[in-house]
Order: structure tokens, then C-alpha cells, then sequence
């Protein structure tokens, strides 16, 4: 057996969290900059900056309504092994599905290793699966309501456009309210997915050093913005371009149609504490204003290979977390 300090199993944690957190930024930082590079209203470096002022503000302000439910609320406690092994069996299928070119939630990955570290912990009566059910109906009605929502905004919108014929005016108009659904999509990102890179550190780090519970989450907050921020600089151009352009064709009104809808979404959901899949929340309102143009807008191709790496997913970080979290207590002592 190797016998490891709770600090040293800590940090090598908090050094997988910070690549999660990374790689968030790299795949997710197209959830709120897609449609404003799709439409054309702003270029990517642009774009990315805004990006990352938002998420700082949404995690350090709001940050802490999500961490808390992937902290503490899937189980009672997350030791520092179990800790280590949800951020690296997450991350490792993070890895995987990248290597392979799949699109995937964070948010599905990290709640799937707390799960799979869950059952081996405290098997499954020691699960709270009303907090997973109210996780799951989410993911579920996430594309849904995206659809939904989207489609009737552009409804909307479209009504009101057939009663003016200054169509320059109201483009303008557009462009400027789709920088600022940017804004908001930014802030909303940030206060729900830096729980997915941070939030299972909440219970280990309030207990190392009595370190006060707000101050462990405002610093994991900071701490995981800082690692999405990284990622979106370094390689966000690439999904950004993909969602932006591929599932359907984007103006600055649909645009800002699709892009409102999405942080109205996440930002409803973050209120009340769930985490959900801002890839979803993405997608599904790119492809509502689709629709509502017609079925043969959307890339149908595009959107089933996403939907079938989102199922595979969570049993998939479930089964990494489990055999990495068995494998640490037959090996590693703290």
C-alpha cells in the first residue's frame, strides 16, 4: 500500500479538476460564442473575450448554487480519493470521446463519476436518487424546452418583423442584442458549469485546514473559471465553428433567437440549483429557429452523433470512476 497525505491526494486532485476545467473551456466555450461567430455579428477572438469576463462573473457571483448540488447532493460525503477518482474518471472519458471526435456534456461525465463513485462508496442506499432523477428529468427536458422555447420566440419575432419595414434598423438591433445574449449565455455558463470541474471538492476542502465553507467555494470557483477560460482560449475556436456552422444556417436574428433561449434555459435552471447540459441547451435552440425555418434546415447527422455520445456518456464516467475509485482504496492510503 502507498500511504498519501489527504493534501497531497488533494492537490494531485485539484490538478485533474484543473483539466477538466480546461477542457470544459475547450469543448463547451461554443455553448455561448457559437451563435454570435455563426451569425457573423463578431469574430472568435472577440468573441472569447467577452466570453471570459462573463464566466468569471457567473461563477464567482452564482457559482456556488451548482457546486453545491454535485458536492453534496448525489452523496452525503466525497472523501479525497473519491474526489481524485471522479475528476479523473470524468476527465479520462472526457479524453477519450475528444480523441474520437465525439461532442459530450461535462456536466453528464461528472455526474456520471460521482454516481459510479457513489455505488462503490456507499452502494446504491447510500445514493440520493431523487437529486440524480431531478438530474436526469433535466437532461431530458433540456432539448425539449430549448426546441420549444426557440421555436416560439422565433415565432414571435418573426410576427413582429412582418410589422416593420425598416428591416436595417431591426438587424442592428439584432446584432447588439445578440453581443448581449452573449453576455448573459457567458454568465449563465459560468455559474452552472464551474460546479462540473470544482464542486466535488466542496466537502474535502472545507475540511482541510478549516477553511470556512464560502471561502473553499468562492477559491474552487475562481480556481475552476480560471481553467475554462484557458480552455476556450487555447482550443474553443474548434467546437465554436463546428455547432456555429454545421447543425443550421445562422443570421443575426436567429441568432440572437437561439442564443437568448439558450441562457434563458441554463440560467432557470442554475436558480434552483440543477446542473444541466449547456451542450444541449446549445444545440437544441440552434436547431429550434431550424426548424421553425423548416426540418430540411437541420443537419440531421450532425445532431444523431451528438445524442448518441450523450447517451453513452454517464454509464461510461460512471464505470471509469468506480474501477479507478476500487483500484485507489487496494492501492493507496490516506
Amino acid at each position: 500500500m502507498i500511504e498519501l497525505s489527504t493534501n497531497v491526494v488533494l492537490a494531485l486532485g485539484l490538478i485533474c479538476a484543473f483539466y477538466i476545467a480546461w477542457c470544459l473551456g475547450a469543448n463547451d466555450a461554443a455553448n455561448p460564442t457559437d451563435t454570435t461567430v455563426g451569425a457573423g455579428v463578431l469574430d472568435w477572438k472577440t468573441a472569447r473575450h467577452i466570453f471570459a469576463v462573463f464566466v468569471f462573473l457567473g461563477a464567482l457571483l452564482q457559482g456556488h448554487m451548482v457546486m453545491k448540488t454535485i458536492g453534496r447532493g448525489v452523496v452525503s460525503y466525497i472523501d479525497a480519493l473519491g474526489c481524485l477518482a471522479i475528476v479523473l474518471g470524468a476527465g479520462l472519458w472526457i479524453t477519450l470521446c475528444t480523441w474520437r471526435g465525439l461532442p459530450i456534456s461535462t456536466t453528464h461525465s461528472i455526474v456520471g463519476a460521482v454516481l459510479g463513485y457513489g455505488l462503490v462508496r456507499y452502494g446504491v442506499e447510500g445514493v440520493n436518487w431523487n437529486v440524480v432523477m431531478c438530474v436526469i428529468l433535466s437532461w431530458c427536458l433540456t432539448p425539449v424546452l430549448g426546441i420549444a422555447t426557440t421555436v416560439i420566440m422565433y415565432r414571435v419575432v418573426t410576427w413582429l418583423l412582418s410589422k416593420t419595414r425598416n428591416m436595417e434598423k431591426i438587424e442592428k438591433i439584432a446584432r447588439w442584442g445578440l453581443i448581449a445574449s452573449l453576455c448573459f449565455s457567458a454568465y449563465s455558463f459560468g455559474a452552472n458549469d464551474v460546479g462540473n470541474a470544482t464542486g466535488v471538492f466542496i466537502s474535502v476542502t472545507s475540511s482541510v485546514g478549516d477553511v470556512p465553507p464560502h471561502l473553499s467555494t468562492i477559491l474552487l470557483a475562481a480556481f475552476g473559471a480560471l481553467g475554462i477560460v484557458l480552455g476556450a482560449y487555447t482550443l474553443g475556436y474548434r467546437v465554436t465553428y463546428t455547432v456555429g456552422f454545421r447543425i443550421t444556417r445562422l443570421d443575426p436574428i436567429t441568432g440572437f433567437v437561439a442564443e437568448f433561449s439558450n441562457a434563458l434555459l441554463v440560467y432557470a435552471f442554475t436558480l434552483f440549483g440543477i446542473p444541466i447540459s449547456t451542450t444541449h441547451a446549445s444545440t437544441s435552440s440552434i436547431m429550434g429557429v431550424g426548424l421553425a425555418r423548416g426540418v430540411e434546415n437541420v443537419d440531421w447527422r450532425t445532431v444523431l452523433y451528438m445524442v448518441l455520445a450523450w447517451a453513452l456518456t454517464v454509464p461510461g464516467a460512471a464505470l471509469l470512476s468506480s474501477m479507478i475509485y476500487t483500484l485507489l482504496t487496494h492501492v493507496v492510503t490516506t
